[in-house]
């Protein structure tokens, strides 16, 4: 299915890919630099578009996730999840206020399936940060994977490309 998302945006540009292919909740600036990386696509370009495309769902996001998470909670689907993902960050609500800001940017920045903008957002609004402090900690996360991405796609590949 990744491939057919990448094959599909690939055919309307690689800037415009990229700028697509970044804001896909799961996928997001991690694959777009993946995808940037195998179609030999300079990572100094890459590196601008996919940060800022990352970062256009947070506001929207962060205004609106109680909104989403409450439907999302009167689903069948998704309903369970959210209600237990809920509970167990209010449990841990001591540490959040002690680390918050750092614990989020850290999430947001560790590139793992499930810890980018998108759910960084989520995790924002269930614990009620502020705008302004919620936003800066994901925007800091977002660069910090947009760097461990960029050295482990481009240094790999480039070392590879080497000996091929």
């Amino acid at each position: 299915m990744v491939e057919a998302v990448f094959n599909f945006f690939s055919a309307l540009g690689s800037e415009f890919a990229l700028f697509m292919i970044s804001m896909i909740p799961l996928i997001e600036l991690r694959g777009a630099i993946i995808f940037a990386s195998a179609i030999s696509f300079p990572w100094y370009k890459a590196l601008p578009i996919c940060i800022i495309s990352n970062m256009l769902p947070v506001p929207f996001l962060l205004i609106f996730g109680m909104k989403i998470i409450k439907y999302l909670k009167t689903t069948k689907l998704l309903g369970n999840f959210f209600t237990k993902y809920e509970e167990k960050l209010h449990a841990k609500s001591e540490e959040v206020e002690k680390y918050g800001f750092f614990a989020l940017t850290v999430f947001v920045g560790i590139p793992l399936p499930a810890t980018g903008a998108w759910s960084g957002s989520l995790v924002a609004t269930i614990l009620q940060f502020d705008f302004k402090k919620g936003f800066l900690s994901i925007f800091l996360g977002v660069c910090v994977a947009a760097i461990i991405m960029t050295l482990a796609c481009y240094g790999a590949f480039g070392f590879l490309r080497l000996f091929v």
